[in-house]
């Protein structure tokens, strides 16, 4: 059974708590990055790449957070390419209730 982990970090601890994050990583787990660190998602894969955190089934941002954004900076973390949705509230309870997550794990330095 796969990990549901909910990331909510500022640019000063993403590296902490992606190495956080891998002490208790099994390929198959997701991410949600929430608030302000969906703006570091490229330093956020950075950290994946440094770790040994493999086989991410899927990386998700909540709709409403990826708003706060300015389009500029949107434009520029080209996020269609780097997340597999935009969650709307709805969607992020149902998917911490999704049966595929043995549990979910919420991150936050």
């Amino acid at each position: 059974m796969a990990t549901l982990y909910q990331l909510h970090s500022t640019m000063d601890t993403l590296s902490h708590a992606t190495e956080e994050m891998a002490r208790t990583w099994h390929a198959g787990d997701s991410v949600i990055l929430l608030g302000s660190t969906i703006a570091f998602i490229d330093w956020f894969k950075a950290h994946l790449e440094e770790s040994e955190i493999q086989g991410i089934a899927g990386i998700y941002a909540l709709a409403d957070d990826v708003a706060q954004l300015t389009p500029d900076t949107s434009a520029k973390l080209n996020l269609d390419a780097k997340l597999n949705g935009l969650l709307t509230d709805l969607d992020w309870v149902n998917l911490t209730q999704d049966r595929q997550f043995e549990k979910v794990v919420t991150i936050a330095l």
